[in-house]
């Protein structure tokens, strides 16, 4: 999957209630809820349902799969 496919995806998503899943460093597997309020040409932000934080991630996140969206 592409990077321009993947963008397209996520601007679709855009305003959902969606499950998110983080591989991050060191094995550590985050999850959460959140809705992805904008979108720009390299990253995307997340608001957190739970404790209304703000989390940006690149759209390679996705591609790497270091960032899944669970529905």
């Amino acid at each position: 999957m592409n990077i321009d496919k993947v963008r397209e995806e996520v601007k679709l998503k855009e305003g959902e209630v969606l499950h998110f899943k983080f591989n991050g460093s060191r094995n550590q597997i985050v999850e959460f809820d959140g809705k992805i309020v904008g979108t720009y040409p390299a990253i995307f932000v997340v608001r957190t349902l739970k404790d209304n934080n703000i989390k940006s991630f690149s759209y390679s996140d996705l591609v790497t799969s270091s960032l899944e969206i669970i529905k």
